[in-house]
């Protein structure tokens, strides 16, 4: 599908009938260390047809909906399913030599995530393995008098090794796009935009409206300005959508 004609808003149809709240992803950071910036872009959104009951869905990286036959209809009108739950935790990785570590030159990450398609229109949107697809949707039978809800990201402290040694998570940022996003087809600015994670915290990194859907693919990187030992550190993020 040509990216040009994907339009900004398009109505979704038909009726979800679950009702997921809160809902929780957890998501793993994944560094290996030898011994011894990419462009922003765009975020897609569009418009739901207001329905009961309310719903919310949050995908970061693999998502799952039942199969079709369901009661959930994309912008296509084709019907694409319900949300559902998905176990799968995926990871973001670096591999980074002995000589390039703690240089100070930002080092890509890529992800094990296959979610390249938006589960809205079957758009590729992502392209994997350097982007991780987030996103989501805020469905009720109201006229927006809701307000929006907030994607936000639990964060520790530092990822670790085995042996103890850390690296704060504040060294993980990230861009954000996603393919045909531009200014001119009024996909800016960002719904899950451009950041760094805040070590040891909480954090808002999106914001979804009332009859939303939003989705956006992020670009990892390690900063590099650190020099830890040699080791593989991991950590994991957990991502939460909830209704106030």
């Amino acid at each position: 599908m040509d990216p040009r004609g994907r339009c900004k808003k398009r109505g979704g149809n038909g009726t979800v009938i679950t009702r997921q709240l809160p809902r929780r992803l957890a998501w793993l950071m994944w560094l290996a260390l030898a011994p011894g910036a990419l462009p922003d872009a765009g975020a897609f959104t569009a418009t739901l047809t207001k329905a009961a009951p309310t719903i919310i869905y949050l995908q970061v990286g693999v998502g799952t909906f039942t199969p079709a036959g369901s009661t959930y209809t994309g912008s296509n009108g084709t019907t694409v399913g319900t949300p559902a739950a998905n176990p799968t935790i995926n990871k973001v990785t670096a591999t980074l030599a002995s000589g390039a570590v703690g240089n100070g030159t930002a080092q890509p990450m890529t992800t094990d995530s296959t979610a390249a398609n938006s589960l809205y229109d079957n758009f590729t949107f992502c392209s994997v393995p350097t982007q991780l697809y987030i996103g989501g949707f805020y469905r009720t039978a109201g006229n927006g008098q809701k307000g929006s809800i907030n994607v936000t990201a639990t964060v520790p402290a530092a990822l670790t090794d085995a042996a103890g040694d850390t690296i704060p998570f504040s060294q993980i940022s990230w861009t954000s796009g996603g393919n045909g996003d531009t200014t001119g087809n009024g996909f800016l600015p960002e719904v899950f935009p451009a950041g760094t994670f805040v070590g040891g915290g909480v954090q808002t990194v999106g914001t979804i409206a009332e009859n939303q859907w939003a989705e956006s693919c992020w670009t990892f990187s390690y900063q590099n300005t650190v020099t830890p030992a040699a080791g593989t550190y991991t950590g994991r993020v957990l991502f939460t959508l909830t209704l106030p």
